[in-house]
């Protein structure tokens, strides 16, 4: 189990990073957001999923914190704030006597991110998972899930990663030994995008699903991969099935939240009707907090069982004389 002694909040809390304007912004990711006496668990071994359409740039997952302690944010395809740019890794560093988060950005180029294997592209220096080219996007089919036939800008290049290991984090007791290069020093004072409203929606649902939590998961978390920011009613469904399966969800807790899935769902219909097959930043808000209650709703109910087993137990022990 991972615990931690001490928290300090840093600078900047992880609200005021969605507030920040989506607009560009220098060097913005120096050690913004919290700081942690503990590092990060490993990274989970997953699966990237295939890429849903031409445009999506891959972002690997990684481990946030909250109040709860480390949970991990599920690497996910995502589009760009703007053509030209690629993604920088937020990662963990030591400094001061703390692990501090570094906020990842989008840029010309690729900065520092600790040194972390990242896997799909991210070795540890640079992205090896595509370039620009003509203002369309590049994919290289030896590190990204192309499966699909309407992506056909693609090519094949041999990516070797030496000494792979899952660490997480840059520095301190077990992390990387990775300094910053000249070049990823200018890259980081370059013209940056702060991380988009989606992958920030991203970060904030997963940081309401238990499931993701180091200390519910002991660092396997039930969601390590995601193909878009929108495939949570499926990651949903699967719990649920695995839910009846195993007993933990009665029938009339299944119905129960299907019947809100559902409602879910005919609403998201609704509005991208209304608004010309696309939802809104203030729908897309509301989906997200419709959603985590129903992930919220899945984990109470599994545990219902478990919670009366105990009580009955509890009730029918013999009293002591």
């Amino acid at each position: 189990m991972y615990t931690t002694k001490k928290v300090r909040v840093m600078v900047l809390a992880a609200a005021v990073m969605t507030a920040l304007p989506a607009a560009s912004f220098g060097a913005v990711n120096v050690a913004i957001g919290i700081s942690v006496n503990t590092p990060p668990p490993p990274l989970p071994v997953y699966e990237q999923p295939p890429i849903p359409a031409a445009g999506y740039i891959w972002t690997p997952g990684y481990w946030a914190w909250g109040s709860e302690g480390y949970y991990w944010v599920p690497g996910v395809w995502v589009m760009p704030p703007t053509a030209g740019v690629l993604w920088t890794p937020g990662y963990w560093g030591w400094s001061g006597g703390a692990y501090l988060f570094h906020a990842g950005y989008w840029g010309p180029h690729i900065g520092f991110y600790g040194g972390v294997n990242y896997g799909y592209g991210y070795t540890g220096h640079g992205y090896e998972g595509g370039y620009w080219r003509n203002g369309a996007f590049a994919y290289n089919r030896s590190v990204n899930n192309i499966r699909i036939t309407n992506v056909t800008n693609v090519y094949n290049k041999t990516v070797v990663v030496n000494n792979v290991n899952r660490v997480s984090y840059n520095g301190g007791n077990g992390g990387l030994r990775v300094q910053e290069s000249a070049s990823e020093h200018v890259a980081f004072n370059e013209h940056h995008f702060q991380p988009t409203s989606n992958q920030m929606a991203h970060e904030q649902a997963m940081h309401a699903d238990r499931g993701q939590l180091a200390s519910v998961n002991h660092g396997r978390p039930q969601t390590m991969a995601m193909s878009t920011v929108n495939e949570r009613r499926e990651v949903q469904q699967q719990r649920v099935a695995n839910g009846v399966r195993s007993g933990q969800l009665t029938p009339r807790e299944t119905q129960h939240v299907e019947n809100r899935e559902a409602n879910i769902n005919q609403q998201v219909r609704a509005d991208r009707q209304a608004n010309g097959g696309h939802l809104t930043q203030q729908e897309h808000q509301q989906v997200n907090r419709e959603q985590n209650h129903v992930n919220e709703q899945i984990h109470n109910e599994k545990h219902n069982e478990q919670h009366n087993e105990q009580h009955n137990e509890q009730h029918n022990e013999p009293h002591s004389r």
